[in-house]
């Protein structure tokens, strides 16, 4: 496929950009609330089951560390997300300086912890206890932050927190016979936590992608959308996703159909808004499900008309015949809508066959993919011609002569003078 054009990128790179956002404040936030939670349990020991708090530390008084430590790391999580709500409202980037601050000072709230409580309870209970476990809880959220380096770094700062305790802090024995006083015991569990760091940064890792195909697709398909029109079939989005949209113009052999709702606009003065939608947004959803099931799009909308085209963006030798089957579908369809509607409508079809220059057009911001050429406006003054003759379908010479014995229906109008061409051309009636 194509490369996208710059406006593309530039959204795709925003969409990422917000993408990262959300994940890191449902990381931020996930933080608050499991750390309000423990702080909870803590509350709720101290109050309801006091007995089972003696057994777990030495002192009554030692229950106040979770929360010197938790809410100040809770009023930090806070600044956290206010800082990522207005990135978010901004819709600009973390800074990386900043990300990486932010993983030391959090990854860092377990060590603070495990200091204190080896000071209070002894470094065997202390390191043994629940605590080294709460690095996981901040390796594993991670993940969310969709950036390798970053997951890496928080297993890094775990893993040297865990290693720094049991080497160096004051009240670690030395030369003791306890197994899980000894460094190489430390520096095990420090390597596995600087593994999980690795493996939760190749999960983020894989997240990342995931976001950017999904993205990529979806702005892919926006612009296929922007570029041809809502009103394409899901075949010619898959196709042109495949195949690519292109940027430059180029010749093409297309049938050029314009209809034309035949006293719309009179008829719509004495009617409310929202009916005269309602009415126009019922007949178009009839015709131009007609449209793409013969192969065409619906190029643009013209007040109560349309523009559509067969063999463009995608060549179709069978362009002439697929667009009169779908002309006279549309007539056959209007008429079964008609029936029984306080609003029959009366619709004028005008179809012309002949190279045109296709394309896509308009700002760097906002292209347009249209159709430009002497074809496209014959087959406008054909279908003008309707009301002339009282007609619903005409069509050209050269699409009668193209699509044989499909039009064997079809009437000679002779020569007509035609607003613009100086001779005379030949027009057909088939309805």
């Amino acid at each position: 496929m194509s490369s996208p054009p710059a406006a593309l990128s530039d959204d795709y790179r925003r969409a990422l950009n917000r993408e990262v956002l959300r994940t890191e404040r449902l990381r931020v936030m996930s933080l608050i609330v499991t750390v309000v939670l423990l702080l909870g349990v803590a509350a709720a020991l101290f109050i309801f089951r006091p007995d089972f708090l003696d057994r777990m530390i030495r002192h009554r008084d030692d229950v106040w560390i979770p929360f010197a430590v938790g809410i100040p790391f809770i009023l930090f999580e806070c600044g956290v997300l206010l800082l990522l709500r207005r990135d978010l409202a901004l819709d600009r980037q973390i800074p990386p300086i900043r990300r990486y601050i932010g993983t030391l000072i959090e990854t860092s709230l377990p060590t603070i912890g495990i200091a204190i409580q080896m000071h209070r309870i002894g470094p065997l209970e202390a390191l043994g206890f629940m605590l080294p476990l709460t690095y996981f809880l901040f390796i594993v959220l991670s993940t969310l932050r969709l950036d390798f380096w970053l997951s890496a770094f928080t297993g890094l700062v775990a893993a040297s927190g865990l290693a720094g305790l049991a080497l160096f802090h004051p009240d670690m024995p030395t030369g003791s016979d306890q197994p899980m006083l000894a460094p190489g015991y430390h520096l095990g569990r420090s390597l596995i936590l600087l593994s999980a760091g690795v493996l939760a940064g190749a999960v983020g890792s894989q997240l990342r992608r995931q976001f950017e195909a999904s993205i990529k697709a979806a702005r892919a398909r926006d612009h296929v959308t922007n570029l041809f029109g809502q009103h394409v079939s899901p075949q010619v989005v898959e196709r042109l996703l495949a195949v690519g949209t292109g940027t430059a113009s180029e010749t093409r052999h297309v049938a050029v159909m314009f209809v034309d709702i035949r006293g719309f606009t009179a008829a719509a003065k004495s009617r409310a808004p929202q009916d005269v939608v309602a009415r126009l947004d019922r007949a178009f959803a009839v015709m131009v499900d007609i449209v793409d099931r013969n192969g065409g799009i619906v190029n643009k909308f013209l007040g109560d008309g349309f523009l559509a085209l067969f063999g463009a963006p995608f060549d179709d030798p069978n362009a002439a015949n697929r667009a009169l089957t779908a002309a006279r579908e549309m007539l056959a369809a209007t008429e079964t809508d008609n029936s029984g509607s306080d609003w029959p409508l009366r619709i004028g079809i005008g179809l012309h066959l002949g190279d045109v220059v296709a394309g896509n057009v308009g700002s760097p911001r906002r292209k347009e993919y249209t159709v430009i050429g002497d074809t496209v406006n014959f087959a406008s003054r054909i279908e003008a011609l309707n009301k002339d003759h009282g007609s619903q379908l005409l069509i050209s010479d050269a699409l009668y002569r193209a699509v044989g014995a499909d039009a064997a229906d079809a009437i000679t109008l002779g020569g007509i003078a035609v607003r613009g061409y100086e001779e005379a051309v030949t027009v057909w009636r088939v309805a």
